[in-house]
């Protein structure tokens, strides 16, 4: 068994479902949590000058959405074929696209085009949610497939950063995703992750 250490901002974020996934397939790891005002020193040693970054054997690799790919490949999450592999991807892809419109105004400093983005937040999230809400009562709770996919811990696994963002729990009107977020999070091995987690430090911007 290879040995793995994951590297991240000491937070859920993009290393959440990462961390999901490791719990979920009971696979060890350490979960290498810096302090940010290291991060100046740290990002020269990282593959792209990005997080995060897990280490296999020592050799390390970036991108949270191949990472992620790769786990759910070991433990069964991956789809049941070639078709719900890609129904995934695709689904993951349009999650990372909600992130990528919540984070655009959230990390912009000029007040004018972060208001601006904003405007665009609030109607596209919504626009994406109602589709993926959707999606999960069309597949029997679950986003792809009527089971549990590495899709599902991705969504669950970005929530708490989103909502911390947005000042709101974004998926409040949306009842399956309500429900997903409920199935994920029961499940014993994500449960007992949860519960013994490092409560996760963001910063203030």
């Amino acid at each position: 068994m290879p040995s793995y250490k994951l590297i991240y901002f000491p937070i859920t974020a993009l290393a959440e479902p990462i961390r999901f996934l490791f719990s979920y397939a009971g696979i060890e790891f350490e979960d290498e949590r810096f302090d940010r005002n290291d991060w100046p020193k740290l990002k020269p040693t990282m593959p792209f000058g990005k997080v995060p970054v897990l280490e296999v054997d020592g050799k390390k690799i970036d991108q949270s959405t191949a990472i992620c790919r790769y786990l759910a490949k070991q433990c069964g999450l991956a789809g049941k074929n070639d078709w719900e592999s890609l129904e995934i991807d695709s689904t993951v892809d349009t999650i990372h696209d909600v992130r990528a419109s919540i984070a655009s105004f959230h990390y912009e400093s000029n007040e004018t085009a972060k208001n601006e983005k904003l405007k665009a937040t609030k109607e596209t999230v919504p626009y994406y949610l109602e589709r993926l809400d959707a999606q999960v009562k069309k597949n029997g709770g679950y986003f792809v497939g009527g089971s549990l996919t590495w899709a599902d811990l991705v969504f669950v696994g970005l929530l708490d950063y989103l909502n911390f963002i947005m000042k709101e729990d974004i998926i409040e009107k949306y009842e399956n995703l309500k429900q997903l977020q409920k199935t994920v999070e029961e499940v014993p091995a994500i449960k007992n992750w949860i519960e013994k987690r490092p409560p996760a430090i963001f910063s203030p911007n």
